[in-house]
């Protein structure tokens, strides 16, 4: 029986593996949205070491049938492999993605990038932001509305709150098109689910 420091030694290698494939994750972004990584979108979800040793990337679809998912995996598998490190994609669906977990510092990229980024889906998410030290008031904004109220998006180019949606879908299944009656923009927003 290996001893407790045996054990650790062993444990060691992977997580020294696992920390180096984070880090060559870090730069792998959605093939949609090129401004985002995957972390930041929580599209990536964990780097495990599976029994037989070889490093696991477990990945979240953003929804069911997402087209990109694909490109994804294979975007994921070339880094890993340019990078010499075996790994397979393990695709895992529950819990079931949620636009909560896109980072606060990706709803700022796709903001700059012309895309309203999604209001939250969790009242305790919201509550969260609104009692968070510094949270930038226009990120209030984007709390989802109570049923029966439309929820206000602000347009990423001028910040007018006097926008309205055009057609639920956008250039993705996963945005809505909107305009802007201020600056007559149009802008995709995305859906906060």
């Amino acid at each position: 029986m290996d001893s407790p420091a045996g054990l650790h030694a062993v444990a060691a290698p992977h997580a020294g593996l696992q920390a180096r494939a984070w880090q060559v994750l870090e730069a792998v972004t959605d093939p949609e949205i090129p401004v985002v990584t995957l972390r930041e979108l929580g599209i990536l979800r964990d780097v495990r070491t599976a029994a037989d040793g070889v490093l696991e990337v477990v990945i979240t679809p953003t929804y069911s049938g997402c087209p990109a998912m694909g490109q994804i995996e294979d975007d994921v598998r070339a880094v890993m492999q340019r990078e010499g490190l075996e790994a397979r994609v393990v695709t895992q669906l529950a819990p079931a993605w949620t636009t909560d977990w896109i980072t606060e510092a990706a709803r700022e990229k796709l903001r700059a990038y012309g895309i309203a980024p999604p209001g939250r889906c969790s009242t305790s998410a919201a509550a969260g932001l609104a009692g968070s030290a510094g949270a930038p008031s226009a990120l209030l904004r984007f709390a989802s509305p109570r049923p029966g109220q439309q929820a206000t998006v602000p347009c990423p180019r001028c910040g007018s709150g006097n926008t309205t949606e055009t057609s639920h879908f956008g250039s993705t299944a996963c945005k809505a098109l909107y305009r802007c009656l201020n600056c007559m923009e149009p802008f995709d927003h995305f859906k906060p689910y």
